[in-house]
């Protein structure tokens, strides 16, 4: 595992000691990867970086989650390629270009030996780099979707949770019914294994199916959980953009129906990824457990410093709520 320490990484790492695999970890030993793993240490943006991997040691299979320059998954790859029996790289449907086409498109310009330059050409890159090395066969490109649950460091769920148990009057912006698609972090962990036990490759977008939950749902279980102290003031979207709040950073995992950033963040299909045994659990199971996470550590989740900032200022909602008043809650 390349990483390991953090998020994705590390519910990868979790699940596969679960599962009795040995696993190495190599990272840069800035947190403390989990128990049960052999861990060895490197910096991929450094001279000499990938000293640590330079051996004779061989593994079943690499799963690399690098979203910076894909030139670090190419040496990476190109290091391991004669040692590793698969290349896992985990990626993310930006790689689609945008505004979303009916043929599924991707993003031009990408190159496996560029810098880092933006999120979807940094994760094509990598893709490219894993392909380069170890083929089509042999290189699974998980091309994830919205991620969320226990260990996140984006800030999405955490803030969510944190301004609900804050309580009083909250901005939930509409459609109540609005279908989303995520997928928990757990989830992706072990479908990600087993599709290493498979022999798949090439490239599975990964993420629950459309409409696994709502925006209605997904917010009531974050009261639910927190103590049901908050009430949520559904608000329409037109109100909600009108008043210049970002989709998706300042209001979390929300982006307003009939929009390109809609379909291409909660229309994807998913057919091949349930068909080699994904499953999602409920959203309620993952609110609960990421507020447990969250209470483990004080309510104050860790930040990963290559990522906006998530979340709506106090004062913005406020006004917000004071022009429209919202429609209230009224969930049992």
């Amino acid at each position: 595992m390349l990483g390991g320490t953090e998020f994705v990484g590390r519910a990868v790492v979790e699940a596969a000691v679960r599962r009795g695999w040995e696993v190495t970890v190599f990272h840069r030993g800035r947190h403390r990867p989990p128990p049960g793993v052999r861990a060895l240490h490197g910096d991929r943006t450094a001279p000499d970086g990938l000293a640590a991997l330079a051996g004779d040691d061989a593994w079943d299979a690499v799963v690399d989650t690098w979203s910076a320059a894909p030139r670090a998954v190419r040496e990476t790859a190109r290091l391991l390629r004669g040692r590793a029996g698969r290349y896992v790289h985990v990626s993310s449907r930006s790689v689609y270009a945008f505004p979303p086409t009916g043929d599924r498109a991707l993003v031009e310009g990408a190159s496996a030996g560029a810098e880092q330059t933006d999120y979807a050409l940094d994760k094509r890159g990598g893709e490219l780099a894993a392909v380069e090395s170890f083929g089509t066969d042999r290189a699974l490109l998980v091309r994830a979707g919205l991620i969320l649950g226990p260990y996140e460091n984006v800030g999405r769920l955490p803030w969510w949770l944190t301004r609900i148990a804050r309580g009083g009057p909250v901005l939930a912006p509409g459609p109540r019914e609005l279908r989303l698609q995520y997928i928990d972090v757990r989830d992706l962990a072990e479908w990600t294994l087993g599709a290493i036990e498979r022999g798949l490759g090439g490239p599975y977008d990964l993420v629950s199916p459309p409409g696994h939950t709502t925006m209605g749902a997904f917010l009531e279980a974050c009261v639910a959980i927190t103590g049901g102290r908050a009430e949520l003031r559904w608000t329409d979207p037109d109100v909600v953009l009108g008043a210049g709040i970002e989709p998706w950073t300042q209001l979390p995992v929300w982006v307003p129906p009939d929009s390109d950033l809609f379909d291409a963040l909660h229309t994807s299909d998913v057919s091949r990824a349930l068909a080699t045994g994904l499953t999602c659990r409920a959203v309620e199971e993952t609110v609960a457990d990421t507020w447990a996470w969250l209470q483990n550590l004080g309510g104050v989740a860790p930040q990963r410093p290559d990522r906006t900032s998530k979340g709506l200022d106090p004062e913005v909602e406020a006004k917000v709520l004071g022009l429209t008043g919202g429609v209230p809650d009224t969930t049992p």
